[in-house]
């Protein structure tokens, strides 16, 4: 495998350079008119996408830019984007479209797109040709060049297009970071893919995988707990492939314990695994660890071994199943959540079955279900698709049903247990005004006059419902 490159600290203080000259170009500004510069940022897709949304309002608030939630008052607006799924990338592109009318307002406006979408040349070539509105597009490889190419396009009369970058990718450290909320932070521990499931453009788009070190990582959580984050999720598109790149002997299992002797109160989570790569090994580490949430995301996506080899996953059913157990048997109570892809090409009734008889026999306390999205460059957008659209959302609603069916026990046994959660903000119900995650990530509406935001605290549950849990703090 090869090592992944790791951006030359000369080259990030030349980022920081940009961030400087922009600062002053914003701050003559603010002199003259009046008004601070603002930035509006806006996500779509996964987890990664949205830490490295968080990396790119560091930076602009760095360059002197004040951050709205009002895309009509910003000076300069990027959207991250998506491209797992056709649905994200036309939202993307109709939100654009609705810019046109502000660019027309507001001529000295920035608009950027950046990210998995932009990265694809056919996509970054159609929004040069119909949307002129846009300034700025770089891809996910030249995140960390953001500043350079901003200021491109601030000081220059030309539109600035960047998905350079080859298929290793690189790591980029010491960038500023601005993270939302008061509990919760994601730290990415590695980029990139290798597995290359047939129907998945992210390996594409994101590059291979290539490992951060390990030092470099527990610093920044060591950074996360002191600023008072309490619930740190590492990311991955394939946590269990976690250094395998790095010329050390470590692997996922093995930063785990080394993050969980970290200082402090603090949960870790991690997302995602492949079922291919999950271990024993990484099990009995998870139980072994008291920072470490017993909550475990792994897709499974088919419960047929047919259409799973068709995906290029590398595990059967049977597999699946043995690694759900085993982990169960390690750590009693563990809260499970998978993915599930309806309607791949070629998926018969049959396959189907298969996939409800592992809901069924499984038990999912969460599924996160889809329907197959074609993607273009990758191999399953060539093969045969023969089953109607209307069989396929049938099937859909099929599998919804059985979900529900059988995560309804599981919530309900909650009732009247006590459980330690945290409390990670307020809620518009008013009996009960704050929300709080368990260690399983289960969303509950709690009451108490002792919570507080980004504190851990006792309940009681006092009822459950399909998708939350009603909780009450017990008197002192």
């Amino acid at each position: 495998m090869t090592k992944a490159r790791v951006v030359p600290e000369e080259q990030i203080r030349r980022q920081m350079d940009f961030i400087d000259f922009i600062g002053h170009m914003n701050r003559d500004k603010t002199e003259k008119n009046g008004e601070k510069c603002k930035a509006f940022t806006h996500t779509y897709g996964c987890q990664q996408n949205e830490a490295d949304t968080q990396k790119i309002a560091g930076m602009l608030r760095d360059m002197g830019y004040e951050m709205t939630e009002d895309a009509k008052q910003a000076d300069v607006i990027v959207l991250n984007t998506c491209a797992v799924r056709e649905n994200a990338e036309n939202r993307v592109l109709g939100n654009v479209g609705a810019l046109a009318h502000l660019k027309k307002q507001k001529p000295g406006l920035t608009i950027a797109l950046c990210g998995c979408m932009v990265q694809q040349e056919h996509m970054a070539e159609k929004v040069k040709k119909s949307y002129p509105q846009v300034d700025l597009v770089f891809g996910t490889h030249a995140l960390w060049r953001f500043p350079e190419l901003l200021y491109r396009t601030l000081t220059g009369d030309r539109r600035v297009f960047d998905i350079s970058g080859d298929a290793e990718g690189e790591i980029a450290e010491g960038l500023p970071v601005l993270r939302d909320g008061k509990a919760h932070a994601w730290l990415s521990i590695m980029y990139g893919c290798n597995n290359f499931c047939t129907y998945c453009i992210v390996p594409y788009v994101r590059g291979r995988e290539r490992s951060r070190r390990p030092e470099a990582i527990e610093a920044e959580l060591r950074e996360l707990v002191a600023a008072g984050y309490r619930d740190i999720t590492l990311l991955g598109q394939n946590v269990n492939s976690y250094g395998k790149d790095l010329d050390l002997e470590i692997d996922f299992s093995d930063l785990l314990r080394r993050l969980n002797g970290v200082e402090g109160d603090f949960l870790l989570r991690f997302m995602t695994s492949h079922p291919k790569d999950a271990s024993h090994k990484l099990f009995d580490t998870m139980a072994q660890c008291g920072k470490v949430a017993k909550q475990l995301h792994l897709p499974f996506q088919s419960g047929s071994d047919t259409v799973l080899r068709r995906m290029n996953r590398g595990y059967t059913a049977e597999q699946y199943q043995a690694l759900i157990a085993y982990a169960r048997s390690r750590m009693p109570g563990l809260v499970v959540s998978s993915d599930i892809i309806v309607g791949f090409p070629g998926e018969t009734a049959e396959d189907f079955e298969g996939t409800l008889r592992v809901v069924r026999d499984t038990g999912f306390d969460m599924l996160y279900t889809f329907q197959y999205s074609k993607r273009s460059g990758t191999p399953a957008a060539d093969y045969d698709d023969p089953t109607p659209q209307a069989e396929k959302q049938a099937r859909f609603e099929r599998l919804l049903a059985l979900q529900d069916q059988c995560a309804e026990p599981r919530m309900l046994a909650y009732q009247g247990k006590r459980l330690r959660v945290l409390v990670d903000g307020e809620s518009r119900h008013a009996e009960y005004p704050y929300t709080a995650r368990t260690d399983g990530n289960l969303l509950v509406y709690c009451a108490g006059e002792r919570l507080k935001v980004g504190e851990f605290a006792d309940i009681v549950i006092e009822k459950a419902a399909l998708r939350s849990l009603y909780g009450r703090q017990q008197e002192a």
